[in-house]
């Protein structure tokens, strides 16, 4: 496949735009995703949970997420991602501000619907519909810019708000967080977002091979009966399942490993890090590659580390390896999944077509932690449940592969 030079960009508020939106991204991450396990602890000791229970009401934010997902997608793809992301960020802040008040356990499970709802307007797939509209021929550097912030939630908010809560406690530390929410997030969203984006062509197929080919535009009900979209589906839902699953069980699989206490602390709390690496290393070289290459090669990294665990024993060289590469391809992978469908399906209708799989997506991440608990055995540890990650990592890659192929292919 010949090289494919990259267009001039378009903009030259690129850079600004897309770092003043990531800082939204990073608070709300932190605020809400990675708070949760901080969380815990305190609200069963108080309502009389059991972990079992407290966790039920992650996977309700999951699912409520996954809910609003297309009418999110609509709305932006409508032109109205300021409301969208800017009431979203008030809607955010009112459940955090909810949950500092909670009393009992159904109001605990309220609360985390509450924000699930809120995060499907302000997480990273209303933000990369934003950028597709307003970046149209770079919308790629655009994402990448914008995940930069966004990566390092986990390294910024949990340290911090640890420390809110050994300050003032559980309830008044949910304030701090609500009033971010309330005083940056929500004007910085209403700020950015004030000037309507262009409409972008309905082309076909938003890649510049496939474009050429596509004289009339299509309609979302006519991508879904291509292979292209169900095939991505396939590939988002199976990546998702994978990078769900190995968080909740990172530390325990690192213990098995065979590494020392504090390693098993530091190399999750690493991972955001590297994570952000791999993107600074895609925003610098990416200019250099060709960019449907990339495509296919940045989510092997993943199945890769995988294996360099089977086949290391879980010893501690194979565990540094396995998630050296997992953190460089989950952070990279970041950026093929929030630009593959507007590549290969659609860009006009990108926030649409990535809404509809918020359900599958959010039924497969809720589901994923819960089947690596069940292939785990005391005689054989993890090594039934890295099997299972291996063959849904490949499956997954292979699914991608396909899609792309099919749609760069001349007359499609």
């Amino acid at each position: 496949m010949p090289h494919v030079p990259r267009q001039p960009l378009k903009s030259s508020g690129l850079g600004p735009f897309s770092f003043w939106l990531s800082l939204p991204q990073l608070i709300t991450w932190g605020s809400v995703f990675y708070t949760f396990s901080l969380l815990m602890t305190p609200l069963e000791a108080e309502l009389g949970m059991s972990r079992a229970e407290s966790s039920v009401a992650f996977s309700l934010a999951l699912l409520a997420e996954g809910l609003m997902a297309y009418l999110v997608g609509r709305w932006i793809d409508a032109g109205h991602e300021r409301w969208v992301m800017g009431l979203g960020s008030v809607w955010i802040g009112l459940g955090l501000l909810g949950h500092s008040e909670v009393q009992s356990v159904a109001g605990f499970y309220a609360a985390w619907i509450w924000l699930g709802l809120g995060t499907a307007a302000t997480f990273y797939t209303p933000a990369f519909a934003v950028v597709t509209r307003r970046f149209p021929q770079d919308f790629r550097r655009a994402i990448i810019t914008l995940t930069f912030l966004g990566g390092l939630a986990s390294t910024v908010f949990i340290p911090l708000f640890s420390w809110w809560m050994s300050l003032w406690g559980w309830r008044h530390a949910l304030w701090a967080l609500a009033a971010l929410q309330f005083l940056v997030c929500a004007p910085l969203h209403f700020w950015l977002l004030k000037k309507p984006a262009e409409q972008p062509h309905a082309h076909t197929l938003a890649s510049h091979h496939a474009s050429a080919h596509a004289p009339t535009p299509l309609s979302v009900r006519e991508h879904l009966r291509h292979a292209p979209f169900w095939l991505l589906a396939l590939f988002m839902v199976l990546t998702m399942s994978v990078t769900s699953a190995l968080p909740a069980h990172m530390i325990a699989l690192l213990q098995e490993s065979g590494l020392s206490p504090t390693w098993v602390i530091a190399i999750p709390a690493a991972i955001g890090v590297i994570q952000v690496v791999g993107r600074l290393v895609l925003f610098v070289f990416e200019r250099y590659w060709d960019v449907h290459a990339a495509n296919r090669w940045i989510p092997t990294l993943i199945p890769a580390g995988i294996v360099a665990l089977l086949l290391g024993g879980l010893n501690p060289v194979a565990s540094l390896v396995f998630v050296l590469l997992y953190g460089l391809g989950n952070g990279m992978n970041t950026i093929v999944k929030g630009t593959a469908m507007a590549q290969y399906v659609s860009r006009a209708h990108v926030g649409q077509l990535n809404g509809l799989l918020g359900m599958p997506i959010a039924l497969a991440r809720a589901a994923a932690p819960l089947t690596l608990g069940l292939l785990w055995s005391p005689q054989h540890g993890y090594t039934l449940a890295l099997w299972w990650l291996l063959a849904a990592s490949l499956l997954g890659t292979g699914a991608l592969w396909a899609a792309q192929r099919y749609a760069l292919k001349p007359g499609h």
